[in-house]
């Protein structure tokens, strides 16, 4: 994940500084520890966000976006490039949440499911206990629950279902544990209002105010990824760019924004196709 992005000029400083911060030898898990360590969201959620702070800070050059938005944990180094918060207190916050994730799942089992095509009944799944977690895009959403509803649950005739190799029913009340323990880490920042339009996942809003912009972060333990409202906010865009580690979400733009180029940084090399 980060092993490519260590060659930029000040990488290697900028990780030493997070790992610090932190207490995770971020550079280390990023680079050679195995997918089953850094899997866990205690060890992903700083990951991801070091990836994307590093890849982010590398396109744009100190420029500033135009607007910004991140999916799940993609919201912390979202709220960093508008210049709500820092570099440094995004990775912090990654690593705090996801620190406080890891104990809310680990409260009781519970695990997502991936559905493709067809339509859910939102009465059927709720009265199986389940909770919608993301929608992606049309006909591409993930439930969360209990692993006892998870598996007594039958999807709808036409929906494809995959089980996701994940701690627990990210997006939904499972989370209702870490909310305090966010709150407090959130309430010792002080934001500054957002440089560039910053869209939320929530409900696709898009904010400025710095202090608003947290206090959603928080809210969105619990609440849904509506990231298809998210790409409808982006519907002005003329160019977009997918940060480290990339490739999932470029799929979703293209299908949402078919006339948007999008560019996925997977690597340093990706940054001329941006250029």
């Amino acid at each position: 994940m980060l092993e490519p992005w260590l060659a930029l000029p000040g990488a290697a400083e900028r990780l030493a500084t997070w790992s610090d911060l932190t207490g995770l030898d971020l550079a280390g898990l990023g680079t050679s520890a195995p997918d089953d360590v850094v899997r866990g969201t205690e060890l992903a959620q700083p990951l991801l966000t070091a990836a994307a702070l590093l890849s982010g800070r590398a396109v744009l050059a100190g420029a500033v976006p135009d607007l910004v938005c991140g999916h799940s944990v993609g919201e912390l180094s979202a709220a960093a490039l508008a210049g709500v918060i820092s570099d440094d207190e995004a990775v912090v916050l990654a690593a705090g949440r996801g620190r406080l994730m890891a104990e809310a799942a680990a409260l009781r089992p519970t695990a997502m499911v991936a559905l493709l095509g067809g339509e859910l009944d939102e009465k059927d799944y709720r009265a199986a206990g389940l909770e919608l977690a993301t929608v992606n895009v049309a006909g591409q959403v993930v439930l969360g629950g209990p692993l006892e509803a998870l598996d007594s649950w039958t999807p709808p005739a036409g929906v494809r279902a995959r089980r996701l190799d994940v701690a627990g029913a990210f997006h939904t009340s499972a989370m209702s544990p870490a909310v305090e323990g966010f709150t407090a880490l959130v309430a010792d920042l002080e934001p500054a209002d957002a440089q560039c339009d910053v869209i939320a996942n929530a409900d696709g809003a898009v904010l400025r105010g710095g202090r608003e912009v947290l206090d959603r972060l928080v809210g969105q333990l619990t609440r849904p990824v509506r990231f298809d409202l998210c790409l409808a906010a982006a519907t002005a865009a003329t160019r977009a760019v997918e940060l480290a580690p990339a490739g999932v979400l470029k799929a979703l733009m293209r299908r949402a924004l078919p006339d948007v180029p999008v560019t996925a940084l997977r690597t340093p090399a990706d940054l001329l196709v941006t250029a």
